[in-house]
């Protein structure tokens, strides 16, 4: 498929001259730094913070490159998922004109994201059980179709869609596919990125919020095309991602066996988890799951979430959201967290 996504560029941008700094000439570590306005004595913490970080985060994406088995230029990193998915609105979206497709019940941030950029957002309901629907997907697309996303596990039902209709999306739409990955490390599934040189239009969202256990320090990963990846780059922030950031999630990288074995505890824990809710009067159905969390359907769950945070056992309300009506999100916590909301959901369940 020929895709060029300079054709779906908003025409402004197209001659954008990006903000640009004089260490983007200079790309040495050592030397005299007057060009910033920077305080020379250092900062006032025992660690020096006193210079902005890289802008490009070099360092970062090449260690992130190692692990993921991907070329650094094709590597993206925001303050967040949310950054990047803003960029994309802001850089192929005309507001008050384009329009994306979003999949509900889904991530809430595209939603926000539209309604912030001023671009319609074109809801078609998955199928009853969270599947997309294709065939709506496509009756929905038209001229000024710009983004379709696609979350997969798909949040808040848990459940990694059908990748052949994804596929089908990737090579029937030619504007850019978003498949959202937050929760791919709790799958066995083989990741979208390894498919980026067959569907240039494809850009795949990753984080390290879940599996890594470092949602403090708001990083995401977009990876796509060397072509998305210069406009998001030309618009996005100078120094987008703090240094303290970029040097600690340099450093965490260094024991990917920690990861690994904390997703692997947490698989365990899933399985007992879902045994007891089932167990559980209450509840009537927990979905199946492909992720770090179970939506369950349950009698008056509003009432039920109340309930709970009254004893200080925070889920998420999911009541009201299409296609999961009476329904709760619950995360798989640690093997005493699940316990006391166990014992907790007996206690109050009825």
């Amino acid at each position: 498929m020929m895709f060029d996504p300079n054709e779906l560029l908003r025409p402004h941008l197209k001659n954008l001259v990006p903000y640009s700094s004089a260490r983007e000439d200079y790309k040495g570590s050592e030397g005299v730094f007057l060009d910033a306005n920077e305080n020379p004595f250092g900062s006032i913490t025992e660690e020096n913070w006193n210079r902005y970080p890289d802008p490009y985060q070099v360092k970062l994406k090449g260690r992130i490159g190692e692990i993921k088995s991907v070329s650094a230029d094709r590597i993206f990193l925001g303050n967040g998922s949310d950054e990047p998915i803003d960029l994309l609105f802001r850089a192929f979206c005309e507001p008050g004109v384009d329009n994306v497709i979003i999949n509900p019940p889904t991530y809430g941030m595209y939603k926000v994201s539209a309604d912030i950029n001023n671009v319609e957002a074109r809801e078609v309901l998955m199928t009853r059980d969270f599947d997309l629907d294709v065939d709506g997907i496509r009756q929905a697309i038209d001229d000024q179709t710009k983004i379709v996303f696609i979350c997969s596990p798909n949040n808040p039902s848990g459940n990694d869609v059908d990748l052949t209709k994804i596929e089908a999306i990737l090579k029937e739409f030619n504007g850019l596919v978003v498949i959202d990955e937050a929760y791919i490390d709790f799958t066995e599934r083989a990741s979208f990125i390894d498919r980026l040189d067959e569907f240039p239009n494809l850009i795949v969202l990753q984080t390290f919020s879940k599996a890594w256990g470092l949602a403090a320090l708001r990083l995401g990963m977009a990876f796509c095309s060397k072509e998305v990846l210069n406009v998001l780059n030309k618009i996005k922030a100078p120094y987008n991602l703090s240094g303290l950031t970029q040097e600690t999630v340099f450093e965490a990288l260094k024991d990917v066996k920690r990861k690994d074995d904390m997703v692997r505890d947490i698989l365990v824990n899933k399985e007992t988890l879902k045994v007891a809710l089932e167990g559980l009067e209450r509840i009537e159905k927990v979905y199946p799951s492909d992720a770090n969390f179970f939506l369950v359907k349950t009698r008056k769950a509003r009432q039920l979430y109340e309930d709970l945070i009254g004893h200080q056992v925070i889920l998420r309300d999911r009541s009201k959201v299409a296609l999961c009506e009476e329904g709760i999100r619950i995360t798989v916590g640690t093997k005493s967290e699940n316990r006391i909301l166990i014992q907790t959901l007996k206690e109050i369940g009825n």
